[in-house]
Order: C-alpha cells, then structure tokens, then sequence
C-alpha cells in the first residue's frame, strides 16, 4: 500500500522504530540509520540467540527495514546520510533539537537538500515550553501524565506505579505513524513538504485524558480528574471455582440480565442501583454481588451461560498463554519463521487487514548494517 515511498529513520529504542514498523509493514521502504558497532538500543531489548544485538524486541520494531551503520560526525558518513535523504519522502528522527542541528540535519538543513521532504522530528516534551530540554522515556512521561497515581486510586497503596508496558512509547509511536500519512496526503494533494513535530507528552497526556480529564473538562470544574468506573477499586477480575474472569456488564439491561442469572435481582430495586442505571455506571453494591456468587461455578460454566444470555465475558489469562490462544492461533496472528541469523522465531502479523490488497511477506529485522553496500552502490549509480 505504501510501496514507492522511502522513509529514512534515524529514531532509537521504540517510539520511533515502532512508528516506522507499522509502515514497513504496509509496504513503505524504511532505511534504518544506525550507529556502527552498537546500533540501535532497541536491539538488545530481550534476548538474542546467538547475538545479543538481535534481541526479541528489535525482530519486531524493526522487521521490514534495511540497515545502514553511518557515524554522522564523521564527513563522509554525513555525505551519505544527505544523500539519502534527497532520494527520501520522509526523514524521522528523535535526536535533541540542538544536536541534531550541530550535525546540520534540523528542518532548515534538509529541506536545502530536498525541499518537499516531511521532516518528522519526534521529542519527549516538543520544542517548546518548560519542559523542552528535557529527556524522556516511557518511566518520566507516565510520570508526568499523572499516569502513575492511577494504581494507587484503585488499590489504596499510597505508592505512585508505572504500567507495565511501554505504553507511552507505543502511543507515541502510532501517533508518529499517523503524522507521516497526513503528512504524505498532504504532499500528495499540494506538492508541499512539511516540518511535524510529535511529543511524547502530549501524545500521551492526549491518550490518557480521553476519559480521565473527566469532571475537571468544565470551566469551571464540576468535579475531580478521573474516570471513577476505570478507578473503582471492586471493579476487578471476578473469582471463579477455578480461576477469574472478566465481566463487562456495561449498559443497564446486561446488568439486569447478570444479577437474574447470580440469582440476586432484588438489587435490580434498590435505591443505589437505580442511581447506576441513571448515570450508567455500575456501584461498587453490583461489582460485590457479582464476586460473592461467581465461585460458585467453574469459568467454563460461567462462559457458557454468559454466551447464551449476550453478556460480555472471557477467562483471565496469563501472559505466558496467548501465543497458544485458539483464536489467535487459528486466524494466523503468529507466524512461526526461520531468521537467517536468529533461527526459529514467532512473529506478529499486522493486526489490521485491507480487502483491496493482499497479505505482503515482511522482511527480517536486519542486522546493524546489513545493507550498507548495497544502499551505498544504489546512491552512486544514481550518478552515472
């Protein structure tokens, strides 16, 4: 689908190689600029067998891309960088303003070498405002979103907690992916190149606010920050004989339909439910019910009547077991196959499929430089 546009990315660790791996996927070529000899940290994120910089994180954010090893301090590996980018639709990196400047490749620098190039500068905290110099990574930027007083709503233990997963460098990165498409449509349109700024901040100050801005949306507020069905503490996997299971009783009628089949529908009368139903939320009065009269029965017994009456239901289940899950098994999501360089591996298949076009074979993760000839004889042929 994106077959014809060239992407240079000189982005590290996830926000931008994960950016850039969802349009490798749909078929944009994506020339990875790495450092020579140690490459991108992405590489090292999980294990590598037999090499350490082909971890199990960079098979994936990096998979579908070339590789080449530039030291951009040094004049000759500049002189290819520049050359690269005139043959370029796209250039992203994640360098600081100031370094990436002294190095000439800020805006001003690479349009001079291509003026209708996207320039696609990713930051922690945008190039503006107080925070501006400031490094970031997933840690700081939950940190500053509030995002890490989250846990501590639920459960009551004081202590500020990250989640555990690199959410904000992943928002980040869908974010990035959707500013290149704009940014080609508008190219495509008028002719124009651009200059786009994405801020991991406000990615994800944008991502996290969706429902926990909350009261605090009004001018004046009519209530607290917080989205109180997300931060009430009952709501909560619910025991079963033999495990948990997570139940989603979400409108009025399902919750109806759920107490009849607990067998507790006389909460369906109580003052405190009719208040739920008004403001469509569910009282911590319905979430205890539910805990107290799910053990009663195995989660296979509860799907199945759950299935039958339309109400929302799945097993909880451990990290460790979906790459075996059967539906994810049967629909092909992981493909088993064999890196030239790594061995046997499972891989991910783009989560999105397109009726118009076909399901495309996606390169192997490169190694640090594996194409550096290769693209160093493309860039001279193009003189002759």
């Amino acid at each position: 689908m994106l077959e014809g546009i060239r992407i240079i990315d000189l982005t590290t660790v996830i926000f931008g190689p994960y950016a850039t791996q969802m349009l490798a996927d749909l078929g944009a070529e994506v020339i990875k600029v790495e450092a020579p000899g140690l490459g991108d940290i992405s590489r090292y994120l999980g294990n590598g067998i037999p090499d350490p910089t082909m971890g199990s994180v960079h098979l994936t954010v990096n998979r579908g891309k070339r590789s080449i090893a530039l030291d951009l301090k040094q004049a000759e590996d500049a002189a290819v960088l520049r050359e690269l980018i005139a043959t370029a639709d796209v250039f992203f990196h994640n360098v600081r303003g100031k370094a990436i400047a002294r190095l000439g490749f800020d805006y001003e620098g690479c349009r001079a070498i291509k003026p209708d190039i996207i320039y696609v500068h990713g930051t922690g905290f945008g190039q503006d405002g107080p925070y501006a110099d400031l490094q970031a990574y997933d840690d700081v930027i939950q940190a500053a979103t509030g995002t890490t007083s989250l846990l501590p709503r639920v459960d009551g233990d004081p202590r500020p907690r990250y989640l555990p997963s690199l959410i904000a460098d992943k928002v980040a990165g869908q974010y990035g992916a959707q500013a290149i498409l704009a940014a080609l449509i508008h190219k495509l349109r008028t002719g124009e190149g651009q200059a786009v700024e994405v801020s991991m901040f406000e990615c994800f100050t944008s991502f996290m606010m969706v429902e926990h801005l909350r009261d605090d949306t009004l001018d004046p507020p009519i209530g607290p920050a917080g989205y109180p069905r997300q931060l009430d503490p009952t709501r909560q996997p619910f025991p079963t004989s033999d495990g948990y299971l997570a139940i989603v009783p979400y409108t009025a009628e399902s919750t109806a339909r759920l107490l009849g089949l607990l067998g507790c529908p006389e909460l369906l009368a109580t003052p405190e439910f009719e208040a739920a139903k008004a403001k469509l939320q569910h009282m911590p009065l319905v979430y205890t019910a539910i805990a107290e009269r799910t053990p009663a029965r195995s989660s296979a017994e509860w799907l199945a009547l759950f299935a039958e009456n339309d109400i929302p239901a799945m097993s909880v289940r451990d990290l460790q077991d979906i790459r075996e899950d059967p539906h994810l098994t049967e629909t092909g999501f992981f493909r088993h196959r064999v890196h030239p360089d790594v061995g046997g591996y499972y891989e991910m298949q783009p989560p999105v499929k397109y009726g118009a076009v076909p399901e495309r074979d996606i390169g192997f993760a490169p190694r640090i430089g594996a194409d550096g000839d290769a693209i160093r004889a493309e860039l001279a042929a193009r003189h002759g």
